[in-house]
Parts: structure tokens; C-alpha cells; sequence
């Protein structure tokens, strides 16, 4: 597929290349598809991503004119979930879309949030989105004024260092186990499909915790999430999360308090993990918002492990197909009736 450089200088280009490689060039594609639809009155507006205020801290943007297109950044720190832009909305809309948000897309169209036929869907081949806590831990916690990426490395600077880290190495952990690395649905591509993880174990560690006793699991999950301050930032940046009242805001009748009693803390947790059974893909999102940095997909995963293994599921990975949860059949996993 041809990779267009928007007219730009070929030296100019060459010269951010070496700092910053294919993620530029990835943004600058992007850039060009935003501009050419947005002149071209194919979509009202465009949803990406623009670099953020502080390192490793992009933020999701809404584009709506030809001239605000180079704003919109591309690089290993575009983690969060854009589909939150998407429920319910009108107009003609463009969207950056990796394996996870394409997903989402997917599931989005078929609980009926989002037309495909108002999607133009530009898909971006990903090798997996930096931890900004791993490079923080790598770097012992120094104060980080630049991150930027050279090829597999990733490059950390500040008042008095620099250091250099492997990028497989300071992954997201969802990322370090994604086997949908590619968009599953797209209009158009800014590069060629990178190779998917074949060799990878997504569910070694719940595993682990499936093999506890039952006491042992509930005091993993207690301690896991003792920190938690309820401040739903995980609820937030999940994009499926889009019910117009959620359970625990509703009062009438009141399905859980709003302290951080451990009992209210937990039943949040396991209810807000039973809406996304079947429907989540493991995006990371609820993860990376964390303030207290909580493994708050430990209890997703084992709903995703649940539902590949009695039914064969994966969220998001066809049009085609309605969640598990949305319909029955009757060579259907039912031993757990009996």
C-alpha cells in the first residue's frame, strides 16, 4: 500500500524519521486520510489521537476541519480505548482503529451504538502500546521529561539521564499477549498487516489463581483491589461501559453503596466484570487509567477464558455473530445447570 508523506519534504522527513521511524510515518498517513475525508465531506469528523501535555500521555481528539488534521499523533502512548467517542452519535465520523478498538468497533455496531455505514475505519497495524509504570519502575521513578521511540527501543530522558529500554520489554501487559495485533475490519490501512502473536499464553495467570482454593482466591482478589478509592476511572475509559444510568449510581433500587467498605469495593468490581463478560476485548483501557494501578483485568480475563473455552468466543472478531450471552443453542456448555 502506498504511504504518502503529504507533500512534505523528503529531508525535513528523513531527518524526524531517524527519531521516531515508522510511528511517524504512521502519523503522517494519518494525517493525510483525516485531511482528504474531512475536505471531501466523507466524514463530519475525525477521532484520533494527539500527542499529550505530559510524556507517555496521549489523548483522544475530535477533529471537524481539514485544518486542526496536524494536531493528530501517532506513537507506542495511544492506549486509550476511542470507542467511548462513538456511542450513539449522528454524524459521518472517521476513526483510528488497532486490533482492540477495531473490535470494539465491531461489538459497538452490533448492540446497535454505531452504524457501520457512518464509519470510515482507519486501520493501524500495532505491535503493542508502552506501560508508562514499567518505563517509570525502569527508570526508578526520576522525573521523565521526553520519551521518544527509535525502531524497538524506546528512548527515556531526563534533567540528569537518559536511558535506553527495550520496547517488548516495558509493554502493556495485554499488549505482551494480544493475538489480534491487526484491525478485523477497516476502510483503509496506513501500513501493510504486521505478523500476529501466535506463540503467546493470554491466560497463564488466571491459571494460576484458578488452581487457588477458594479462600486463597477471595484473599488475592481482597488484597488486589484494597487500594481501590472508587473513583471509576476503570468504569470511565471502558468502552463498554455506556449504559445511560450505571448499577452503581441507580437508587431505586440501590444495588451497591458508594463507600469503600471492601464488600461495596468488591461487589463493583465483579458486577462491573460480569457486564463485560463476552463483550470485552481486552483492551487495557480500565488498566491504564488506574490511579492506584490495580490489575483490574484479573477479573475480565477469566470471563474471556470462560467464554473461549465453553463457547468458543472471542469479543469483536466478526459482524457475523451475536455474543454468547445474547443467544442460546442447543449443543450450548451446560454442565454448569446441573
Amino acid at each position: 500500500m502506498a504511504r504518502g508523506k503529504g507533500g512534505r519534504s523528503r529531508q525535513v522527513f528523513d531527518q524526524e524519521e531517524g527519531r521516531g521511524g515508522v510511528m511517524l510515518e504512521y502519523t503522517e498517513k494519518i494525517r493525510e486520510t483525516a485531511k482528504k475525508l474531512l475536505e471531501s465531506g466523507k466524514v463530519e469528523v475525525f477521532i484520533g489521537y494527539k500527542k499529550g501535555s505530559v510524556p507517555m500521555m496521549n489523548e483522544p481528539v475530535l477533529i471537524r476541519s481539514p485544518e486542526e488534521t496536524d494536531v493528530l499523533h501517532w506513537d507506542s502512548h495511544c492506549a486509550l480505548n476511542l470507542c467511548n467517542y462513538l456511542t450513539k452519535r449522528k454524524e459521518k465520523i472517521g476513526i483510528v482503529a488497532t486490533g482492540c478498538n477495531s473490535r470494539n468497533i465491531v461489538i459497538h455496531i452490533i448492540e446497535n451504538q454505531i452504524s457501520r455505514d457512518q464509519l470510515y475505519i482507519v486501520g493501524v497495524p500495532c505491535k503493542g502500546m508502552v506501560d508508562h509504570r514499567a518505563v517509570k519502575r525502569a527508570v526508578n521513578h526520576r522525573e521523565i521529561l521526553e520519551v521518544t521511540e527509535e525502531g524497538d527501543t524506546i528512548v527515556v530522558k531526563g534533567r540528569d539521564f537518559e536511558e535506553k529500554l527495550e520496547k517488548n520489554k516495558v509493554l502493556q501487559s495485554n499488549c505482551a499477549v494480544c493475538r489480534h495485533r491487526n484491525p478485523v475490519i477497516y476502510d483503509e490501512l496506513v501500513a501493510e498487516l504486521v505478523e500476529e502473536q501466535k506463540d503467546v499464553e493470554p491466560y497463564k495467570d488466571v491459571a494460576m489463581i484458578e488452581e487457588m482454593d477458594p479462600d486463597r482466591k477471595w484473599g488475592f482478589f481482597t488484597r488486589m483491589i484494597s487500594t481501590c478509592i472508587r473513583c471509576y476511572a476503570c468504569r470511565n475509559a471502558c468502552p463498554l461501559c455506556y449504559c445511560p444510568t450505571c448499577f452503581v449510581d441507580e437508587s431505586r433500587p440501590q444495588w451497591v453503596g458508594k463507600s469503600i467498605d471492601p464488600t461495596d469495593t468488591m461487589t463493583f468490581h465483579l458486577l462491573r466484570a460480569y457486564h463485560c463478560a463476552g463483550r470485552c476485548t481486552d483492551c487495557g483501557a480500565c488498566e491504564r487509567v488506574c490511579p492506584v494501578g490495580i490489575s483490574v483485568r484479573q477479573f475480565t480475563k477469566k470471563l474471556n477464558k470462560d467464554a473461549e473455552e465453553l463457547f468458543d468466543w472471542e469479543a469483536g472478531l466478526s459482524l457475523d455473530q451475536r455474543p454468547p450471552l445474547d443467544v442460546y443453542r442447543p449443543d450450548d456448555y451446560n454442565d454448569f445447570i446441573r
